[in-house]
């Protein structure tokens, strides 16, 4: 499994009708798209759930490698780049993966990122973003839970969806507009080593 994400910040005073009008347009164009496992399609909103910016900022959970590969270089990711200029994209590598009980519909999403602190043992930091997923997928409303690292930067990131607007869990609060899960079922899971 690996994880991926742009931001896009938009200013203060951006219409955010805009950005949920593209998803409702273009979301589902990746609800079949091979390799993936999800995308959620994720917007905050400035004041709204704590949040200082207004930003569309989508994240995925890819199967393959080939699929996240074609959707970077054949096409899917240039229609964004051609509409608000090329963000940069953060990757992750799958730690863990845990479906969680509850219902169908994503309706908010939670990204924590924290850095990995110097010393220590790396295989107790990622036993403990294990546990980490284990814990959250088994929350009140949460839909999935996942967990990965970027070893370029030494950063953690959880992510998770909840079918309700009081996630427990700490982060970044976004909603969710639209979610492609054409892979979901076949996200390995569990500890992905």
């Amino acid at each position: 499994m690996h994880a991926m994400q742009y931001e896009l910040t938009l200013p203060a005073d951006y219409d955010m009708g805009v950005i949920r009008d593209r998803v409702a347009r273009v979301g589902r164009l990746l609800d079949d798209w091979e390799g993936l496992g999800l995308k959620a399609y994720l917007m905050r909103e400035r004041g709204v759930r704590g949040s200082p910016v207004n930003q569309y900022a989508p994240f995925y959970l890819w199967n393959t490698v080939e699929g996240m590969n074609s959707f970077l270089w054949g096409g899917g990711f240039q229609r964004l780049g051609d509409d608000f200029g090329r963000p940069s994209v953060r990757q992750w590598t799958g730690l863990a993966y845990e479906e969680g009980g509850g219902g169908s519909r994503a309706r908010f999403a939670v990204r924590h990122r924290r850095p990995i602190p110097d010393g220590g043992l790396l295989a107790d930091v990622v036993a403990e973003a294990v546990s980490e997923a284990e814990r959250l997928a088994k929350e009140d409303g949460a839909l999935l839970a996942a967990g990965a690292v970027d070893t370029s930067r030494w950063e953690l990131v959880h992510f998770s969806l909840w079918e309700h607007d009081t996630p427990k869990a700490d982060g970044d609060v976004f909603e969710v507009l639209h979610l492609s899960a054409p892979g979901r079922e076949r996200l390995p899971r569990g500890r992905q080593w």
